[in-house]
């Protein structure tokens, strides 16, 4: 779980986690000013800092590369900010080991998700289009932070793009690398308004510029 400042909500994230059954849970705090370090470990997860405040990005790296280190076989990006339901996970990941190396959660395969109207009918049209022209691939929900990565994907996707570029990194990788991908309903719950069109700017600014 990549976080920066949810203590109101990581410790309630990582005990949900934790009655569902999914007690190898990670941490990975990019440099937060308030004290979500200290909850997330009080809360029984594993946590590794930033010093610095990074990126989204750069702290699923930072994850990653945790579970390449210990030798992990599956791999779940979950926000901290508790929008995803940990119950989605079981089935996300029988789906996986069905013959995927990449489970995608898209918001828009079930009507569990109540979007925000701007989000829906504004952002995510245009997030779609940006999307489609820097990846090539055709998504039903782009940038969503839920993903299960198998073995083989974890070691042929390197992330570079330190901010929210890298959701389209990660999307492009699994085009030029030749894995097997799906979408797999997830339900989204919105507590705050998302990204405007600033961060979908910046987006693009960082694939072209950082790469």
């Amino acid at each position: 779980m990549p976080t920066y400042n949810e203590a109101a909500n990581i410790g309630r994230v990582i005990r949900d986690l934790f009655q569902h059954g999914w007690n190898n849970v990670l941490v990975v705090d990019d440099g937060s000013a308030d004290t979500t370090v200290s909850l997330a470990k009080e809360a029984g997860a594993q946590v590794v800092v930033h010093t610095i405040n990074r990126g989204q990005g750069a702290a699923l790296e930072t994850g990653n590369e945790y579970a390449r280190k210990n030798g992990f076989d599956i791999v779940v990006h979950f926000d901290g900010d508790g929008q995803f339901n940990p119950a989605d996970i079981k089935g996300a990941i029988e789906q996986l080991n069905s013959g995927y190396d990449v489970i995608l959660g898209s918001k828009f395969l079930d009507n569990r998700s109540r979007i925000p109207f701007f989000k829906r009918f504004v952002f995510l049209p245009i997030a779609h289009i940006i999307n489609r022209v820097l990846t090539g691939v055709r998504l039903t929900d782009v940038h969503n932070g839920f993903r299960i990565l198998n073995k083989t994907a974890l070691e042929k996707i390197g992330i570079t793009q330190d901010g929210m570029a890298h959701n389209s990194e990660i999307v492009a990788a699994l085009k030029s690398n030749d894995l097997h991908f799906t979408e797999y309903p997830v339900e989204v719950s919105y507590h705050r308004y998302g990204r405007g069109l600033n961060e979908g700017f910046k987006i693009i600014f960082d694939w072209i510029f950082k790469k």
